[in-house]
């Protein structure tokens, strides 16, 4: 048995999510993957994978061996471009993850300057309101906003957001404007749900300290986009960062509530494996996004 190829057939059937779509991934017959699959678990007597007629479920040890493996094959493919030279042709694609609205605002055009300059190179770049596994989903970089928590990636700071609240100036006339942070509870509130706490919401502030408000959500939505579309709209009074609202309130289709609540900055970061940066298309990529984001992005 080839080891390494039956970890590459293990990866991606995990990936894939079953047998079949494993083998027309890899363009391999289906007997094929299950047969190197049934050799690698033989050889460990492990049994990595559950099958049943309905569903494939990785066990126990399946997630714990899943990891190691693309460890171990993500290391050896690096290696092997070392050696042959491979890591130091700009060219390849990239894979970037950023969330929706940082991504369309200040990502892309970067992103578009970077691929005018370097012809060799392609990027996939996905623009998503959450957190990304690296590892898991394959890329290489990600601009993440909020405190990073311990892990094996590598951070650097790009620069600053905060949060804004906000509401129509239609809303603001029939229900008043909140002037304190505690008048919240009175309002129709619209939630964002990959905004960290909810329908509580702390506010710091270096000069009136913190507060906090259990607000009543009359809306919730899973992107920013959503919950400022339906503020302009009337619906209520939302919460997102900066950046999000800064085209409805320039437009004054929202204004801003309780500025003297909120004067802390959230952290922005471009995320990525170490071993990546061995990679010389990726190593310039994160340089250039870098610098380019610290000129956009600093709103202390």
């Amino acid at each position: 048995m080839d080891r390494f190829r039956a970890m590459s057939v293990f990866v991606a059937i995990a990936n894939a999510g079953s047998l079949s779509a494993a083998a027309r991934q890899l363009g391999e017959p289906l007997t094929n993957v299950s047969r190197l699959l049934s050799q690698l678990e033989n050889s460990l007597g492990l049994t990595l994978v559950e099958r049943t007629t309905r569903r494939l479920a990785l066990t126990e040890a399946g997630r714990h061996y899943l990891k190691a493996c693309r460890r171990i094959l993500e290391d050896l493919s690096s290696t092997e471009q070392a050696l042959v030279g491979a890591a130091n042709d700009l060219s390849g694609e990239i894979s970037v993850t950023a969330p929706v609205g940082l991504g369309r605002l200040h990502v892309l055009p970067i992103v578009s300057r970077f691929l005018k300059s370097n012809p060799g190179i392609h990027v996939r770049l996905t623009l998503l309101d959450r957190i990304v596994d690296l590892m898991a989903e394959e890329a290489d970089v990600a601009v993440r906003v909020g405190r990073m928590k311990d892990s094996e990636l590598r951070a650097s700071r790009v620069g600053t957001l905060r949060l804004v609240v906000c509401a129509s100036p239609d809303y603001l006339e029939h229900r008043g404007t909140p002037s304190t942070v505690s008048a919240l509870s009175q309002h129709d509130c619209i939630t964002f749900a990959e905004l960290p706490g909810g329908s509580r919401w702390l506010f710091t502030s270096r000069r009136n300290g913190r507060h906090a408000a259990r607000v009543h959500s009359r809306l919730n939505v899973n992107t920013a986009d959503a919950a400022v579309a339906a503020a302009t709209e009337g619906i209520g009074v939302v919460r997102v960062l900066s950046y999000q609202a800064r085209a409805a309130i320039e437009a004054r289709l929202l204004v801003p509530v309780l500025e003297r609540f909120e004067d802390g900055s959230i952290p922005v970061n471009l995320v990525y494996r170490p071993p990546r940066l061995e990679h010389t298309r990726i190593r310039k990529f994160v340089s250039f996004l870098g610098q380019e984001l610290r000129s956009r992005l600093d709103e202390r």
